[in-house]
C-alpha cells in the first residue's frame, strides 16, 4: 500500500507540475480568450468521454476484481461491455463528425471556425472509451501500478503533444492537442491490456450478458449525473460570462479553476486511495463517525494552511503559473479559495454515498447542487460581474455540505 500510494503520489506531483507547464504555455501562446476555449472544450469532452463509457468504469472494476479467477464470468464482462461501448462510440463519432459545425457554435460561439476538431474527434473519439474500459478492467485485475505508469505516461504524452501543437499553431492546436493527447493513449492501454489478458479471445457475441449491464446501470447512473452534467453546467455558466462580460473574463474564471484544480487534487487522491476502502468496509456508524473526525482533524487543517499560504502568495501565483495579462485572477482567489475549504469539508461525506452505493440520495444531491450553482451563478453575475462567479461558487459549496451534513448528522454528531 505504501510503495502503491508513493507511486500515486508522484504521478499526482507528475500530473500538476504538467498543468503547470501547459498553463504557463497556454498563457504565453493563446491569452485569456484561448483559455476560455480552451476551459469550454475540456468540459465539454469530459462529458462526452463518460457517456461514451456509459459511466461504467467504478463498476467495471468492481466485477472484474471479483471475477479475475473465474474465466467465463471474465469473458463475459469483457464482451458485454466491449460491444456496449463499440456500438454507443460508433453511434456518437456518427453524430458528432456530421454535426460538427453545429457543436463548434454551440461550443465556441458564432464567431469562431474550429469545426475541424470535432470532425478529427469524431474519428478518434472510440479510442477514448477503450482507453477507459481498458484501465478499469487492469485495474480491476489488482494491476494498480500498471494503472499508475498508464497515469504518468498519459500525461507525459499529453505535455509533449500540447507543447508542440501549441506552439506550432496556438489556439487551434490547443484545442487539437486536447483532442489527440487522448487517443495517443489508446497505444499504451492496448499494450497494456494484451500482457495481461488475451483481449480478442475474449470478444465473442455468445459472451453478451444483458444481467451484467443491469448491474453495471446503478453505477452508471452516479457517475453519468456527476461527470456529465456537472461539465455541462460549467460550460453553460462559461458561455454565459462569455455573452454578457466577454471572453477574456471568461478566461479569468478558467485561470483559477485551473489552480485549484491542482490543489484539490491531492485531497481527491487521498479520499479515494485511503479513506473510500475505509468507509466501504465500516460497518457501524461509530467507525464511519471515527473515519470522518479523522479526515477533519489531519486533512483539514493542512488543507487551510495551504490556502492561507496561497492567497497570500496569489500576485506571485498568477505571474508565475500564467502572465502580467492575467493579474486580475487575483481577484477571484477570496471566494474560490473559500469555496474550495467548502468543498473539501463535504467530499468526505459525498464519498460515503460511493462506499455503501446510496445510488438515488447522492444524485438528487448532486442534481440540487448543480442546479443551485447555475442560478445563483446568473443572479450574482449580474450584481457583482465576474467575482459573481466565485461568490456563487462557495455559496453552492456551503449549502451542499449543509445539507450533508443535516442528511448524515446521525453519523456524524
Amino acid at each position: 500500500m505504501f510503495k502503491i500510494t508513493s507511486l500515486n503520489s508522484l504521478s499526482v506531483a507528475l500530473k500538476i507540475g504538467i498543468g503547470l507547464i501547459t498553463s504557463k504555455i497556454l498563457a504565453i501562446f493563446v491569452g485569456p480568450s484561448g483559455m476560455a476555449l480552451v476551459g469550454n472544450l475540456r468540459n465539454f469532452l469530459t462529458s462526452l468521454e463518460n457517456i461514451s463509457t456509459l459511466g461504467f468504469q467504478n463498476g467495471i472494476v468492481k466485477y472484474a476484481s471479483e471475477d479475475e479467477k473465474s474465466k467465463s464470468e471474465l469473458q463475459k464482462i469483457v464482451s458485454t461491455v466491449f460491444i456496449s461501448l463499440l456500438f454507443v462510440a460508433l453511434l456518437l463519432s456518427g453524430i458528432l463528425f456530421f454535426t460538427a459545425s453545429y457543436w463548434n457554435q454551440s461550443i465556441f460561439g458564432n464567431n469562431t471556425e474550429y469545426w475541424a476538431v470535432f470532425k478529427v474527434l469524431a474519428l478518434v473519439l472510440p479510442t477514448y472509451g477503450f482507453s477507459i474500459f481498458f484501465i478499469a478492467v487492469i485495474n480491476g485485475l489488482g494491476k494498480f501500478k500498471k494503472v499508475i505508469w498508464i497515469n504518468i505516461i498519459g500525461n507525459i504524452i499529453g505535455l509533449l503533444t500540447s507543447v508542440f501543437l501549441i506552439m506550432q499553431f496556438k489556439t487551434i492546436g490547443a484545442l487539437m492537442s486536447i483532442v489527440i493527447a487522448p487517443a495517443l493513449l489508446f497505444l499504451v492501454t492496448f499494450y497494456m491490456i494484451q500482457k495481461e489478458i488475451q483481449f480478442f479471445q475474449m470478444i465473442k457475441f455468445s459472451f453478451f450478458d444483458i444481467k451484467i449491464l443491469k448491474n453495471l446501470s446503478s453505477y452508471s447512473l452516479m457517475a453519468l449525473v456527476s461527470s456529465v452534467f456537472g461539465p455541462f453546467v460549467f460550460l453553460a455558466i462559461r458561455n454565459h460570462i462569455i455573452h454578457n462580460l466577454g471572453i477574456e473574463q471568461a478566461g479569468y474564471w478558467e485561470s483559477m479553476t485551473r489552480i485549484s484544480t491542482y490543489y484539490l487534487m491531492f485531497v481527491s487522491t487521498i479520499l479515494s486511495v485511503y479513506f473510500l476502502p475505509k468507509l466501504s468496509k465500516a460497518s457501524s456508524n461509530e467507525e464511519t463517525k471515527s473515519i470522518f473526525w479523522q479526515y477533519y482533524k489531519f486533512i483539514l487543517p493542512v488543507f487551510v494552511l495551504v490556502l492561507v499560504v496561497l492567497y497570500l502568495a496569489r500576485f506571485f501565483v498568477v505571474k508565475l503559473l500564467f502572465s502580467e495579462e492575467f493579474l486580475p485572477v487575483v481577484n477571484l482567489f477570496f471566494w474560490q479559495l473559500l469555496g474550495d475549504v467548502f468543498k473539501v469539508c463535504a467530499l468526505i461525506l459525498g464519498f460515503q454515498f460511493f462506499a455503501k452505493k446510496m445510488t438515488s440520495a447522492f444524485i438528487i444531491t448532486e442534481l440540487f447542487s448543480f442546479s443551485v450553482l447555475y442560478f445563483v451563478c446568473l443572479y450574482f453575475i449580474k450584481i457583482f460581474q465576474i467575482e459573481g462567479v466565485v461568490i456563487a461558487y462557495a455559496f453552492d459549496n456551503l449549502v451542499y455540505l449543509l445539507v450533508l451534513v443535516v442528511y448524515f448528522r446521525k453519523i456524524l454528531f
